[in-house]
């Protein structure tokens, strides 16, 4: 059995919440109004700021399957180079390389977040990334149901997940390394043999040098993937049942890019 990484998305790979660019993006599609925009925005620094009970994560996950409920999937999959457009400029640089050090070492690299399945699953192909892992929600006839098909990824949701991936690719978790900035994230951290702390809470950094975890910390956001550079890592062309993206560059032009 081999180990894997696994790397938590907002204030992780990348600065700031993923969850802004996906509203952003339906509000200018159209699948979200002005007010519903507004309003999960609210909650959502709310539910970052104030942590949560088990109560308030249901909540959180409901009002996020209420929101897809009679949506076209095609439809979700179209905002897919609006979101990656506000995405792709806040990589953390120095992150990535962790995760490619990672991939030569021979460990496979996979994002986990509490965003969808389809959104985890698009970044992780553009990054040149194994896989992603993120919130599934059932579909029928192409159409959002409503409901979960599977774990809401967040807290222990998250420590289920990859357990799960575990299982299914025959990855050792005591040989695999988790990453994330927030306490939140703790059951995944603790699943795992190597947990590391980025740019922590207080929480965290306070539980991560506890118990000697590593931590790393960069005080600001490296130098940024210019909207030009990320225009040409990423090709999107919409059509069909989604689109196609083509992937950043392999290997040693993969290795430059990290070093400018």
């Amino acid at each position: 059995m081999q180990g894997a990484a696994f790397f938590d998305l907002d204030k992780t790979l990348i600065e700031g919440s993923s969850a802004l660019h996906f509203g952003r993006a339906a509000y200018k599609h159209g699948i979200l109004s002005r007010r519903q925009l507004a309003k999960d925005a609210w909650a959502n620094i709310k539910f970052r700021l104030q942590g949560s009970n088990d109560a308030d994560t249901d909540a959180l996950r409901q009002r996020i399957l209420d929101s897809l409920a009679g949506q076209r999937v095609i439809d979700l999959r179209r905002l897919g180079p609006d979101v990656l457009a506000g995405i792709l400029p806040l990589l953390y640089r120095e992150v990535l390389r962790e995760a490619y050090a990672h991939q030569d070492a021979g460990r496979p690299a996979y994002i986990v977040t509490a965003a969808s399945q389809e959104l985890a699953e698009v970044l992780a192909h553009v990054l040149v990334l194994d896989g992603g892992v993120g919130m599934r929600s059932e579909v029928r006839d192409g159409v959002y149901t409503g409901r979960p098909a599977g774990p809401f990824t967040y807290r222990e949701g998250k420590a289920e997940a990859i357990r799960q991936l575990a299982a299914r690719e025959g990855i050792d978790l005591a040989d695999s390394y988790a990453y994330s900035d927030s306490e939140s994230d703790l059951p995944m951290l603790r699943a795992v043999g190597h947990p590391v702390a980025v740019n922590p809470d207080g929480a965290l950094e306070k539980i991560a040098r506890a118990e000697g975890w590593r931590i790393m910390r960069f005080d600001r956001l490296g130098p940024l993937l210019k909207i030009g550079a990320a225009t040409a890592a990423v090709a999107l062309v919409g059509g069909g049942g989604g689109y196609a993206v083509a992937r950043l560059r392999p290997q040693g032009s993969r290795r430059r890019w990290l070093r400018r």
